[in-house]
């Protein structure tokens, strides 16, 4: 039995041995960088993270000054409230105090008509008997028409002056308030860019100013790396190419880094290049090579590597048949 178990041993062991470990190429680890940056120039005002510090999606990054932008957005706001008010004025009609003035002129006339009517009234029966002339019947009925017209005229006028403005008015009053609101939103939107927020989780690479220094627009203030944007970049020897597709199941390996990381092909050059002289394997130096890239696929995952970390990158293992 000795004898047996020990040549059972030895063929084991021969044949680990002749089972040769799978192939890697080298590789490093990359980050695409989101440089966050306000559209309009300022003077930092504050700057809420610092390198290294892990944020959330919406955390707030840093703040310009904007005085002038809230000052700009306050009066916006007033020109608003004057348009609305305009607008409102349209659909009345003149001023209570000057309808009461309208009024009294209008009482006014009907006495004048009242008091014409009755001298008319007295005077058309003595002059049939010949007690007065015809001609002052005739300016008695001319001084009763005259205040007739007189009340017609201030009746008319007291009527329009309850109408609300005309339909041409109204829509340029309206079209007047369209274009305040619209100020103010453009105002509004310059002073919320003076305080950026982080568009996604993830850690502070870098920051680029300090307090009180002036930032000129669109200059990046953080950098900042999410997790699902760290990649692996690796160069494939030409022979090997045609064994790599796009979504290919990869794995990463780096020292410290525990397990292999599960990643998938998301990017193969369409032209070969030499290899990089600075490359961390010397077998592979000289050599025509295309350039691939992975992402992990899970971001916790990702989040184990560092950008310019070295990679050994493998195909990923197939499952064994059931």
């Amino acid at each position: 039995m000795k004898p047996a178990w020990t040549l059972a041993c030895a063929a084991a062991l021969l044949a680990a041995c002749d089972r040769a470990p799978e192939p890697a190429w080298s590789g490093y680890a990359e980050g695409d960088y989101v440089y966050v940056a306000a559209p309009l120039a300022g003077t930092l005002a504050s700057l809420q993270v610092a390198s290294g510090q892990q944020v959330a999606r919406g955390d707030a990054l840093f703040a310009l000054e904007a005085q002038s932008e809230e000052a700009a957005r306050a009066e916006a706001q007033a020109r608003l409230a004057a348009a609305r008010f305009q607008a409102a004025n349209t659909d009345k009609g003149k001023r209570p105090a000057e309808l009461a003035v309208q009024e009294a002129q209008l009482a006014q006339a009907r006495s004048q008509l009242a008091l014409a009517r009755r001298e008319l009234a007295r005077k058309a029966p003595i002059a049939d008997s010949g007690a007065i002339s015809r001609l002052e019947v005739d300016a008695a009925r001319a001084a009763a028409e005259e205040a007739q017209g007189r009340v017609s005229e201030l009746e008319a006028a007291l009527r329009v002056a309850n109408l609300p403005s005309r339909t041409d008015e109204r829509a340029a009053a309206d079209a007047q308030v369209e274009a305040a609101r619209q100020v103010l939103r453009q105002n509004e939107w310059r002073e919320q860019q003076k305080r950026q927020a982080a568009p996604a989780a993830g850690v502070v690479s870098d920051t680029f100013f300090r307090q009180g220094e002036f930032v000129q627009a669109g200059a990046p203030v953080v950098a900042l790396l999410p997790p699902g944007n760290i990649k692996a970049r690796f160069y494939v020897p030409e022979p090997e190419l045609a064994g790599i597709a796009f979504g290919q199941a990869v794995q990463l390996s780096c020292d410290g880094c525990g397990k292999p990381i599960e990643a998938r092909v998301s990017f193969i050059a369409t032209q070969p290049e030499y290899t990089p002289p600075v490359i961390y394997s010397n077998a592979q130096r000289s050599k025509l090579v295309f350039l691939v890239e992975a992402r992990p696929v899970n971001g916790a995952d990702a989040a184990r590597l560092r950008p310019g970390q070295p990679l050994d990158v493998r195909r990923a293992a197939k499952a064994a048949a059931p």
